[in-house]
């Protein structure tokens, strides 16, 4: 099993509840030296493994690696929404959004008021399609990084 499939396991289990990872972490302890629990203890310890709701989180969380960023949080509550990625540290929010749930137009609605409520909170909110996540990629990379360069200045200043 590659480490994108075994990455897109665990988040599927989690997601329906089906382990709960810092459990399975502390099974995974009792069992070290057992064939297969070793790498999948070693997998749970990576820095870079984030619990994420579907594959188009996933490649972001992809995306935001090869463009040397830190890991954001995932599926944190701020201000009463549960957000996609957070980065604390740079006040960043960025939502990835599929047609899944964001088709209709009070979705799309729920949306702006979400990025309306986080912007008067401070913070700097950033949505890209799973179009964008997927096939434009550069652009995606260069505008998370033009805007966390942004914010890291202003917040040392």
């Amino acid at each position: 099993m590659t480490t994108t499939e075994l990455d897109s396991a665990v988040n599927e289990a989690a997601k329906l509840e089906l382990v709960d990872p810092v459990r399975l972490r502390g099974l995974l302890e009792e069992m070290r030296g057992e064939q297969g629990a070793t790498r999948l203890l070693r997998f749970l310890d990576r820095e870079v493994f984030r619990l994420t709701d579907s594959e188009l989180e996933r490649m972001f969380l992809r995306l935001v690696r090869a463009a040397g960023l830190p890991a954001p949080q995932t599926g944190v509550r701020i201000n009463g929404f549960r957000v996609d990625f957070f980065w604390h540290e740079l006040g960043l929010v960025v939502e990835t959004d599929g047609l899944r749930y964001h088709r209709t137009p009070a979705q799309q609605a729920r949306d702006r008021r979400r990025d309306q409520v986080l912007t008067a909170a401070g913070l700097t909110t950033l949505r890209f399609t799973h179009s964008q996540v997927r096939f434009e990629a550069a652009e995606v990379r260069e505008v998370l990084l033009r805007v966390a360069a942004r914010l890291a200045r202003r917040a040392a200043a």
